[in-house]
């Protein structure tokens, strides 16, 4: 099966997160994480730890989201994600943790998979490999 992407670590959004293990997305994400492309962010950690159910399945998800590629929140991150909602001048409502999110991503020459438009919108804005989760 094929991976996601063009072949470039992607940072996961929740939105894919929260779907990886369903029938028809199943194949593609483990091709993508055995390629080595499945990568995190901070902010999306932090997204995917708070539904953690106990203390033990936070610690194992913990451990398991610090295995992967990393796309660090820095300073450089956070002014692109300012310069990008000023760019799109406020006509769009996006999540903070999107725009940083996608602005750690772009830094690192990464992009994002997900299944929310907003990606979209920011990838218009910061240069990014927008994917989306597509269903086989």
């Amino acid at each position: 099966m094929k991976p996601y992407g063009p072949g470039i670590p992607l940072v996961i959004d929740t939105s894919a997160w929260a779907r990886q293990r369903e029938p028809d997305v199943v194949g593609r994400w483990k091709a993508t994480l055995e390629a080595g492309l499945v990568a995190i962010c901070p902010v999306g950690a932090l997204e995917i730890l708070a539904g953690a159910r106990d203390q033990t399945g936070f610690d194992a998800l913990e451990r398991a989201l610090a295995a992967l590629p990393q796309a660090p929140v820095t300073a450089a991150v956070c002014a692109a994600a300012l310069g990008a909602s000023r760019e799109l001048r406020g006509s769009r409502r996006l999540p903070a943790a999107d725009y940083l999110i996608a602005a750690a991503a772009a830094e690192r020459g990464f992009g994002v998979l997900h299944l929310d438009a907003h990606y979209d919108t920011l990838a218009s804005v910061l240069g990014f490999a927008s994917v989306r989760l597509d269903r086989d």
